[in-house]
Parts: C-alpha cells; sequence; structure tokens
C-alpha cells in the first residue's frame, strides 16, 4: 500500500490504546547521525553529540573531555514496556533506513532535542515511505518547537515523560513500577588523545530518580518539559526505593559511582536523608556526582555532603546579582572554596546574554564566572527554547525571531531573540569569549580536577569512618600515575605560557610531596607518553577530524523472545 494511501488520525498528547496493545512491535530510535558536520539535516560542526565538548571544555582543544551519553529517556521506555521493543541509538541514515527496510514495526518512536527537527522529519517522511501502516510517534524537546504537528507527519506528538505515555498506549498498567535500566553514564570517553577506562565498574551508573525542577527558571527547557515550575515526576519517591535501585545497579554492573540525573536532587531532602542513613547503616562507600542549586546545596552540612558521597556537583550560577531565587543570598565563590576543600568537584553553569548583559560590562560578567575556578565551567548563550516562561514572555513582546532556525536553537551560536543591548551577532564572540578565557586563567580541566581530588584525599585519608576512608581512597588511585603523567605532560604543553605552567607546577609537585617516588618516576616516564598522544590528537583536531559516536542496537526481553 502506498504512503498516500493511508489515512492517519490527527498527532495528539492524548493517549488511545494501539489496537495490537503489548503485541505491537515498537522501534525507539535517536535521530541519525554524522552530528559534527554541517548538512541539509541540520547537523552543525558545533553541535556535535558530546555534552561535554560543545558545552563545557569547548575551547580546551586536545584537553577537551570528549565522551557520548546514550539516550537515556529511550532506554528507560524501552524497558519497562512489555511489547517487544527494539532500541536503535545513533544510527546513521543508512542503518535507519536498513532498519525500517528489513523489519517490520508497529510503532515507531522518535525522541530528540529541538536543534534536530529536520532529521525528525525526515526520518518520518521515511516511515511513511518504508512502513505505511506504522503509527509514529515523537518525543523529546522536539515536541515543544512551535506548529510541530502540522510540521512532521507524526501521529502521536508527546510533551513531557514517556514510560507512562507509552505503557497506556500499549494497554498497560501505566502506574506499575518502574524498572531502572542499566546505563553506562559516558561511552567512548577521551581526554589529551587517551581513552578513558571503560572498565566495568570504572564508569558511573546513570541513575534516574525524578525528572523535573519545581524550582522552574524561565529559560529551563527541561523544566518546561516537564511541567514547569512546580512540577516534577517520581520514579523512586523513597530512599528506601532509590537504594535499593542502586544496590541492584552495583551488583549488575559493579559499579560504585553514580551519575544522578535528577534536575535538583537534593531538593527533595526527606529522600536524600533517607539515603544517607541507609547509606550509612549498609557500609556504602559510594559516590554521587549530582545536580543542585546553590541554596539547596548549602542547606545541608558539609558532614552530611561528605557521607552521601557526593563528590562532583553541576551547579547553576547563572551570572552576578542575577534574578534567581536559586542563588539568592549565596556566596557562590565561598561555597565553591568549601566544596573543593573536602573533595567535591564543581561544574559551575554561567548564562551570557542576559538581560541587563552589555558590551561594556560583559568582560566583567566573564571575570565573574572565571574567578570561580571550578573544575568545569559551562558557558550558555541566553537562550529561548519552545516552551518555556522565556520563549512566551519574548513571543509576546515581539522581541522573539520568528524565522530563527530550529538547527541553531542550541545555545552555542546566537540568540533566538533580539537583545535589549547585544546587537549584530557579538554574542558569538562573548560565549567564545567566555570559554576561552576561563581555559587560559584556569588552566584544563584535567588538572583542576586532580587539584581537587588531591584535595579531599588529604583532608580524609585518615577520617575515623572506613567508610568515607574507602571512598576517597578510591577517587584518589589514579593520582600518583596517571593523574602525575598528565599534569607533567600539561606542564610540558605549557611551558611558553609561565603563570599557567607555574599552576600546575604547584598541582604536580602537591602530588610528588603526597605519593612520594611511585609519583616522580611515573610522571616523566608515563608523561612522555601522554605528551606524544597530546600532540598527536592535537594535530587530528586541527586537520578538522570529529568524533562521532557508536550505533547501539537493543532488544529487550519480548523482542528476545520473539526471535
Amino acid at each position: 500500500m502506498s504512503s498516500s494511501a493511508v489515512i492517519h488520525s490527527p498527532p495528539s498528547s492524548l493517549s488511545p490504546v494501539h489496537p495490537l496493545g503489548s503485541r505491537a512491535r515498537v522501534l525507539l530510535t535517536s535521530v541519525f547521525g554524522p552530528y559534527a558536520q554541517r548538512d541539509e539535516h541540520g547537523s552543525r560542526p558545533d553541535k556535535p553529540m558530546e555534552l561535554y565538548h560543545s558545552q563545557v571544555t569547548r575551547t580546551q582543544e586536545a584537553f577537551s573531555l570528549r565522551m557520548f551519553h546514550r539516550s537515556w529517556g529511550l532506554m528507560l521506555i524501552h524497558a519497562n514496556i512489555n511489547a517487544p521493543c527494539t532500541l536503535l541509538d545513533f544510527p546513521t541514515l543508512d542503518r535507519f533506513v536498513e532498519e525500517i527496510t528489513t523489519h517490520h514495526y508497529d510503532i515507531v518512536g522518535i525522541s530528540a532535542i529541538t536543534p534536530n527537527f529536520v532529521k525528525v522529519r525526515k526520518m518520518c517522511e521515511l516511515i511513511r515511505q518504508h512502513l505505511p501502516k506504522a503509527t509514529i510517534v515523537v518525543g523529546g524537546h522536539v515536541a515543544n518547537v512551535p506548529q510541530i504537528e502540522k510540521r512532521i507527519s507524526a501521529d502521536h506528538i508527546v510533551k513531557g515523560e514517556g514510560v507512562s505515555w507509552m505503557r497506556r498506549f500499549l494497554g498497560e498498567d501505566p502506574d506499575q513500577p518502574i524498572r531502572h535500566p542499566h546505563i553506562v553514564s559516558g561511552v567512548g570517553g577521551r581526554t589529551m588523545g587517551m581513552r578513558l577506562s571503560e572498565k566495568r565498574g570504572d564508569v558511573a551508573a546513570t541513575l534516574i530518580p525524578s525528572v523535573g525542577c519545581p524550582l522552574g527558571c524561565n529559560f529551563c527547557a527541561t523544566s518546561a518539559m516537564f511541567g514547569g515550575k512546580g512540577s516534577v515526576v517520581h520514579f523512586y519517591r523513597t530512599g528506601d526505593e532509590l537504594f535499593k535501585v542502586m544496590c541492584e545497579l552495583e551488583a549488575a554492573m559493579g559499579v560504585r559511582s553514580f551519575f544522578v540525573m535528577d534536575e535538583n536532587f537534593l531538593l527533595h531532602r526527606q529522600r536524600t536523608l533517607r539515603l544517607l542513613n541507609l547509606m550509612i547503616e549498609h557500609d556504602k562507600s559510594w559516590a554521587l556526582y549530582v545536580f543542585s542549586s546553590a541554596n539547596v546545596l548549602r542547606s545541608y552540612s558539609i558532614e552530611q555532603i561528605v557521607g552521601l558521597g557526593i563528590s562532583w556537583v553541576w551547579m547553576g550560577l547563572e551570572g552576578e546579582n542575577s534574578r534567581y531565587t536559586k542563588l539568592h543570598g549565596t556566596d557562590t565563590i565561598q561555597l565553591i572554596r568549601t566544596l573543593q576543600a573536602h573533595g567535591v568537584r564543581v561544574l559551575g553553569s554561567s548564562i551570557i546574554g542576559l538581560e541587563e548583559h552589555t558590551p561594556d560590562n560583559i568582560d566583567a560578567v566573564i571575570d565573574f564566572a572565571v574567578n570561580h575556578d571550578t573544575e568545569f565551567h559551562q558557558f550558555m548563550l541566553y537562550s529561548a527554547s519552545p516552551g518555556t516562561p522565556l520563549y512566551k514572555e519574548l513571543q509576546a513582546s515581539g522581541a522573539l525571531s520568528c524565522d530563527f532556525p530550529e538547527a541553531d536553537l542550541h545555545g552555542q551560536f546566537k540568540f533566538n531573540f533580539k537583545h535589549p543591548h547585544i546587537h549584530d551577532g557579538k554574542e558569538t564572540e562573548f560565549l567564545l569569549r567566555a570559554f576561552q578565557r576561563d581555559f587560559e586563567v584556569n588552566g584544563p580541566s584535567v588538572v583542576r580536577i586532580a587539584r581537587t581530588v588531591l584535595q579531599g584525599w588529604q583532608r580524609y585519608k585518615n577520617h575515623p569512618d572506613l567508610r568515607i576512608r574507602n571512598r576517597f581512597a578510591w577517587e584518589a588511585r589514579d593520582l600518583p600515575v596517571t593523574f602525575a603523567a598528565a599534569l607533567w605532560a600539561a606542564r610540558s604543553w605549557f611551558q611558553d605560557q609561565p603563570i599557567l605552567a607555574a599552576r600546575i607546577s604547584r598541582v604536580l609537585k602537591d602530588i610528588y610531596d603526597e605519593f612520594g617516588a611511585k609519583a616522580r618516576l611515573a610522571a616523566p616516564l608515563a608523561g612522555r607518553y601522554v605528551r606524544f598522544m597530546l600532540d598527536r590528537e592535537d594535530r587530528r583536531l586541527r586537520r578538522g577530524q570529529a568524533y562521532e559516536p557508536p550505533c547501539f542496537y537493543d532488544l529487550n526481553e519480548a523482542a528476545l523472545a520473539s526471535k
């Protein structure tokens, strides 16, 4: 049957039950690659499928942290439906076409962020051509694109949390307990030309307790996606539920660290403190990497933070004197110094282009951010993502750029609105200036990480609680060899920049003083090899080569049983 002969119902956010119910064959897929290049499908060189390199370590060149993150939302749905389900993650266009031409599917679900709208449209066209009877479901941030229902050929546009929607669509109980998938937080990690270890247990497991953020900053697309200010969807409401899941992940994946994908994990205080009590009771030396607003973080004692194993925190700094209540009354620089003194690495996030920013004060804005000297620093343009309060506000005032391409709406290029003070695309240079100044002043993130991990080890190596000592010993395990070699190579790289070279030398000397002959021998021996790999990586990147993620193909239990 040709696609033109098929009648499709209007897209809907409601969820009728599919005629086949749980017997329907489901394909879930992310958008196709390649990603880090300019093409007719909306790919951009400044929009690789690498969160850290594109938004955090963007100008650190060969020192940049490179890694990929799986499509966690799709993995969550994949693990929580009873219908036979295939997950195709990071396919090429040819691989996607191969999948829909060689296999029959009753439902095809596509998840994407707004900049990948054109790819979603292309995929819908291909599904109509090759699987004309299939029901097409589109979700993720792209669901908030204005008039998306009229611009792509999809049957259902799903806004918000997708597990319960898909369960309803398949006639399954939407309220049954969530089965947490086994997700390795990062794939293909590398820096300085060196591959990061992916041995079992070395990479954190991703843990998803909740989605949405009740604080609801006006620019936050994630908060808007899950209902906006005051809204949050809990998968695990209690500390007991969360602890049980973490124990399961620990046993199945051999991990002792967790990347907690929750927009403001510590905000849910009762759950968090119950988790702490259970960790103490069961002697768990886990490390947690969390997102937290400054004021919420400040509401915990340092003993509680250390006891929870918080060793990395992503914190919104936004900008000096910003209007966001999550920062009111907090000296963020002092807070970060305190955290670092206790071994907690910080990823600070600052906005370039707030309403009060001007060409005259932008250097002061950047200096304020850089002075935090966080281990990582994300800089984003003030962007009005579809569905956010900021988008609606600017749309109502007439300041929104109505013809702004979705492919460029990723916060790393230009404003999609008329800024009151910054014009003519100057924001692009201001953003790059922020990244570059942070790198020039504070050096590579790998040096900053070594400094803070060492501080934590020195403070807690003799702590009376064995549980605490064990965690810091585990985190410091790479200091005497791996980090010593990396710092030796970094100092060699920056030998013509005496201030930065001296900064690196101080951290390296502290490692020598702490670990003695082992570090002093390893640094120059292994460091020469790291320097060779660093030079090679630099040449590779200067030739314009980019990294692309591998394709993943996963079948759930029902799909395996139907083979």
